[in-house]
């Protein structure tokens, strides 16, 4: 059984930055990834970002390539999203997953099986 946490989200202003972690508590294959998701009021769940569990391999949606991190902290053992020069559209809740098994659609929720409760991420001035 593999449980996530995610924490750090808050209220920012454009421009900033914020960074969020996801602490993971159980197996995960060194072969699989922990992936970030996002959702926006009344919006389909999309993925942002995900690396996987061995630390080497990343990928990021157009939306936020350039602008967000991720990155894995050994000592912690927390996946941690740094989020740059933050936009309104960044606006939503910020969920971090992991598969049972390897997926064929790292991009697709459907695909993850554990999931954190989320954490909220307001972009307003």
């Amino acid at each position: 059984q593999v449980q996530l946490i995610e924490s750090g989200g808050g209220l920012v202003q454009p421009g900033a930055s914020l960074t969020l972690s996801c602490t993971v508590a159980g197996g995960v294959s060194n072969n699989y990834a922990v992936s970030w998701f996002r959702q926006a009021p009344g919006k389909e769940r999309l993925f942002v970002a995900a690396i996987k569990w061995s630390g080497g391999s990343t990928l990021y949606a157009d939306s936020v390539k350039g602008r967000f991190t991720v990155s894995r902290d050994y000592s912690e053992n927390t996946v941690n999203l740094q989020m740059n020069d933050l936009m309104t559209d960044d606006t939503a809740v910020y969920y971090c997953a992991t598969p049972m098994i390897a997926v064929s659609d790292i991009k697709g929720p459907s695909e993850y099986d554990y999931w954190g409760q989320g954490t909220q991420v307001t972009v307003s001035s």
